[in-house]
């Protein structure tokens, strides 16, 4: 089968469009409200002309996903075995931290599809999530078994920091809305839960 031609620069420029466009709906709408005419719209192309590059709103979906898995693996990921535990913990709650900040309506668009039973995502999550929680979980569980951290659940852990910086994220008017002006809650919540997972993490004595 012949190698498929790389697109032009154009076809590059509006598949680009059409994936902002999708993703900006899907964060707001959830892939049960959203359309592909409010696709197209919001990417300023015809739905023709964005049929062209996607058959359905399926395919743009699964792009759009396919694309976030990766980044929001990245930083557990990078999270080093050889490394002083503590800090390796920390910095990976810094990196979820930031994703938030920086990609909220990416982690708005993953949460809608978990909300929805991740339908579209199941398969992700049994192939590439768990093996990397796993083992991930499995380095954390042995520096709590050498005593280099107090004792926890390695699983639990992770969720934790999972649900106390993708909250940021995914709850943004809530926090704006509780802290008020004045206040960042990125840099805020870094201190905090800086403090938070040292005090419960820490071996003791």
């Amino acid at each position: 089968m012949p190698n498929r031609r790389p697109k032009t620069r154009i076809q590059q420029k509006n598949s680009e469009a059409i994936l902002e466009a999708a993703l900006e709906v899907f964060s707001q709408a959830g892939f049960r409200g959203a359309t592909l005419d409010q696709i197209a719209e919001r990417a300023g192309l015809s739905k023709p002309n964005l049929l062209y590059y996607f058959p359905s709103k399926e395919a743009i979906h699964a792009e759009l996903i396919k694309g976030l898995l990766q980044v929001w693996l990245d930083p557990l990921r990078a999270l080093d075995a050889g490394g002083d535990p503590l800090a390796e913990i920390l910095g990976y709650m810094r990196r979820k931290l930031e994703l938030s900040r920086d990609f909220p309506r990416e982690s708005r668009l993953f949460a809608n599809e978990v909300l929805q039973g991740a339908p579209r995502v199941e398969g992700a999550l049994q192939e590439e999530l768990k093996p990397l929680v796993d083992e991930k979980a499995a380095v954390i569980g042995a520096w709590v078994q050498a005593g280099r951290l107090a004792p926890v659940d390695p699983h639990h852990l992770i969720f934790s920091i999972w649900a106390t910086t993708q909250h940021y994220a995914d709850f943004d008017v809530q926090v704006r809305a509780v802290l008020g002006p004045g206040h960042d809650p990125f840099a805020e919540a870094e201190r905090f839960l800086t403090t938070l997972y040292t005090g419960s993490l820490c071996p003791r004595g």
